[in-house]
Formats: structure tokens, sequence, C-alpha cells
């Protein structure tokens, strides 16, 4: 955890000054500091101002959604359509930066896909709905469908 003030005597190690070199540039207004009963405090933003180093950026804040859909009763053809569909919705441009990441496995025997998502909220989110819409019941995906197409 990072420290919120730093001491005179802290500053002074960090800059490889005197203690009372640290309080002549406190008290000539070269360094900025709150004194708080009988000792000065100094903020790490006032310190990288009179050092000129850079203030350290805060780390980039970001959210991550890992979703696995199963689909039962789904034939191969079927599957291989929608994968393909997943697949180069995820290629396309998009608003967002954030990445989306698809992988879709087919477990034949049991007529079983799966589609493991990963990406940021909106995109994910988007991939869902698309996986929702095409899944209806009039797109005939699912081997028990009445309007599934006859191979």
């Amino acid at each position: 955890m990072e420290q919120d003030w730093y001491s005179v005597d802290q500053v002074a190690e960090r800059l490889g000054l005197h203690v009372r070199t640290v309080r002549g540039y406190i008290r000539d207004g070269r360094l900025k500091a709150v004194r708080i009963g009988k000792q000065y405090r100094v903020a790490p933003a006032d310190l990288d101002a009179l050092t000129g180093w850079p203030a350290p950026a805060p780390p980039p804040r970001r959210a991550e959604v890992s979703a696995i859909v199963e689909l039962d009763g789904i034939g191969a053809a079927a599957a291989d359509r929608l994968g393909t569909l997943l697949a180069a919705g995820a290629r396309m441009p998009r608003d967002s930066a954030e990445p989306v990441r698809i992988q879709t496995v087919y477990d034949a025997p049991r007529a079983r896909l799966k589609i493991v998502v990963l990406g940021g909220l909106a995109p994910t989110t988007n991939v869902l709905n698309i996986i929702d819409g095409v899944l209806g019941a009039e797109n005939g995906m699912f081997l028990d469908d009445p309007k599934r197409p006859t191979p």
C-alpha cells in the first residue's frame, strides 16, 4: 500500500538531503507541506512537483467477464455455422478497445456445443445477445426443431 504523506525525515532520505535543507525548502515555499501539530507532512504529489518526477499513473480499471454457454441438442452443421459467426464477430472492429475472445468446442456424441467467451462487459453482453438471437426457434438450429432443414 502506498503511503499518503511523507515526514520531513522521509523526504530528506528519499532526496538524499539533510533534514534542515528540506525544512528550508518548506519555509521558502519551494516544497509545499502541511503542518500537523509540530511536524510537517508532504504529499507525494508535492514531492513529485519539487523533483520533477512524473506522478505514477493510476492502474487502469477494467472488468472482465468469463461466460460459458452450453447448448444441448445442436447438430454439427449448426454448431459449425454458429462457431464461424461468433469467431467472425469477435474479429470485427468495434467502438471499444476491449478485446473479446471466443472459443467453441463441439461434442458430437452428445450433440453439445460449448462456447467460452472472455472479454469486457459490453463486448461479452453483445456476444451473448447474438447467441440468444441466433438460437431463436425460427432459425432451426436444434436437432428437435420442427423448422430445422433436413440435411
